[in-house]
């Protein structure tokens, strides 16, 4: 739930909408097709609030209730088009996306920041490398990810506060968990420009991830490329994928209505055996 800032009055918040989102919320993975009593319990509402909200959801279109278990209905995914169709980034993004796996033969990723997690909001998959399933609306911690090290190193700086006191969780023994440590991270991020993150997230998992612009310049994206440590090195991402990606997140921030300045240098690529 995204903490109020202190612009805001909680007599200004609709509880019953926050207590709906809060129910649709609660199906997930572990909780496919919840009883009534499984969601009071997963949300902290009493079993009369989620009933009430359950049959307005019902009413909607959004669940549907059988045998005393409910299930989220097709029309849910609706709410995730609807971002799409309002986010002209997803669109121009995608055929660049869809050029960088080509060329690195990689699975190809944009996503963005929400709170203390990072969430794919485009993808083109060439193969399964995580142990987890990747798709869009996937979310991954942050601090442990090159993406969110990207979106976090030009974040103002009660984003990263925020980050840092819900703690940086360790996934591996190779996550940094240091605040200090972590913010030191940030800043190399933000001096050459990328991120590199070779497995904080899961072992042999290997990721590198360039900032995307808007029209003013602020980063609203991160443009990823992984791969695993049975196909590449952290060098050879380094010196061989990480320019393709510069590239790619450059093309998208100029579709998307930035313009770099004119210092900016042209990234030369070198082709290595197996990507190309």
């Amino acid at each position: 739930m995204t903490a109020m800032t202190t612009a805001e009055n909680p007599r200004d918040l609709i509880q019953s909408l926050e207590r709906g989102f809060a129910v649709l919320l609660a199906f997930d993975a572990e909780r496919p097709s919840p009883t009534l009593a499984e969601l009071a319990t997963a949300t902290g509402l009493s079993r009369p609030a989620v009933r009430r909200i359950l049959l307005t959801l019902q009413h909607l279109g959004y669940v549907h209730g059988d045998g005393g278990r409910w299930r989220l209905t097709p029309r849910v995914l609706s709410i995730g088009q609807h971002y799409s169709a309002s986010h002209g980034m997803i669109e121009i993004a995608q055929p660049h996306l869809l050029e960088l796996a080509e060329k690195t033969g990689e699975s190809a990723s944009l996503a963005a920041l929400d709170g203390t997690e990072v969430v794919y909001i485009a993808r083109v998959p060439v193969r399964r490398i995580m142990s987890i399933n990747v798709s869009i609306g996937t979310r991954v911690p942050a601090h442990a990810t090159s993406m969110g090290r990207v979106l976090l190193a030009w974040a103002d700086e009660s984003t990263v506060d925020t980050v840092l006191e819900a703690g940086l969780q360790a996934r591996t023994p190779e996550t940094v968990t240091d605040p200090a440590e972590f913010r030191a991270a940030l800043k190399t991020v933000r001096d050459q420009g990328f991120s590199i993150v070779a497995g904080e997230l899961e072992e042999g998992l290997i990721s590198a991830a360039a900032p995307v612009r808007d029209r003013s310049g602020t980063v609203v994206a991160a443009l990823a490329s992984s791969t695993s440590t049975g196909r590449s090195t952290v060098d050879e991402l380094h010196d061989d994928v990480v320019p393709l990606l510069r590239r790619a997140a450059d093309a998208i921030s100029t579709d998307y209505g930035h313009r770099r300045a004119s210092k900016a240098s042209s990234i030369i690529v070198k082709p290595h055996d197996g990507f190309f």
